[in-house]
């Protein structure tokens, strides 16, 4: 389906949530499973059309396992492409919510300006994670289940699409370790104890 959106200097972007939470709605009382619907906005100042994903709002999700589902998808910018490489080098064997966490920890980690303010610097900052070599994060085999449900998992966190776990967190380890001895244990989830 495509919806065309003609911008006269305004924003779009809430109607087009609308109609896309409207389409969520109707596809699952219809017992369809809901799918994004693909937006074309077109431009009438400048004539350019640009095919958009509109993600649904975050209240349309019953599940975790739903919001990831609804945001299985190969385009990715940087930062979320490096916090999907994050989960999925930490947390690929951890149920969904786990690997969210993780994914919180990094994004939360961004946002307290104690760490670097962009995600892909948390991730790479020396120390941190182990599996970070030389300041990168390895290649990874994008075709794999593993790392498409990390890229999804990545994309629900950077929309804040589903609350997780840890909220708060600034750190995780497994059990039995403890980063610092003031931090406060938020959640256990899998294989992983998450602090703040």
């Amino acid at each position: 389906m495509t919806i065309s959106i003609a911008l006269a200097g305004m924003s779009s972007q809430g109607s087009a949530q609308q109609i896309a939470a409207d389409q969520h709605a109707a596809a699952t009382m219809a017992g369809e499973a809901p799918q994004l619907a693909p937006a074309l906005i077109e431009l009438s100042d400048t004539n350019i059309s640009a095919p958009v994903t509109v993600p649904p709002a975050a209240t349309d999700f019953d599940s975790l396992a739903a919001a990831v589902a609804a945001h299985r998808a190969n385009e990715a910018d940087d930062a979320t492409r490096c916090l999907a490489g994050a989960i999925y080098f930490e947390a690929k064997g951890e149920p969904l919510a786990g690997q969210l966490a993780v994914a919180e920890v990094i994004i939360n980690r961004a946002k307290s300006g104690r760490f670097p303010a962009d995600v892909c610097e948390v991730v790479t900052q020396r120390g941190q994670f182990g599996f970070v070599r030389g300041g990168q994060i390895p290649a990874i085999d994008e075709g794999r289940d593993t790392y498409r449900t990390a890229l999804a998992v990545a994309h629900v966190a950077m929309a804040d699409a589903w609350d997780g776990p840890a909220p708060a967190a600034l750190y995780f380890n497994t059990p039995g370790g403890r980063p610092a001895a003031r931090a406060i244990r938020v959640a256990a989830v899998g294989n992983h104890v998450f602090w703040r």
